[in-house]
């Protein structure tokens, strides 16, 4: 635990034992809890990320065409 004070501007600065334990890289996410703060670090590149998160075993445009008919109500949700 860390009590830090605000500077004339508002801002903290977070301990670096802090920002390196949790892995606080130059964005975070801060949240209003009600009375106090969540503080959530964000990856510096988000789609590092997601790399291989996602696959994919159908061509984009077959997925996008799927996505139009699906869109006008014409189309049937394949797998």
């Amino acid at each position: 635990m860390s009590i830090v004070e605000l500077d004339r501007k508002g801002r903290l600065i977070l301990p670096k034992k802090m920002r390196e334990s949790l892995g606080i890289g130059r964005k975070v996410l801060i949240l209003n809890a009600g009375d106090h703060l969540k503080v959530i670090p964000l990856p510096s590149d988000p789609f590092e990320v997601l790399e291989g998160t996602l696959s994919l075993n159908k061509p984009f445009k077959e997925l996008r065409k799927q996505a139009e008919l699906m869109a006008e109500g014409t189309g049937e949700e394949r797998s």
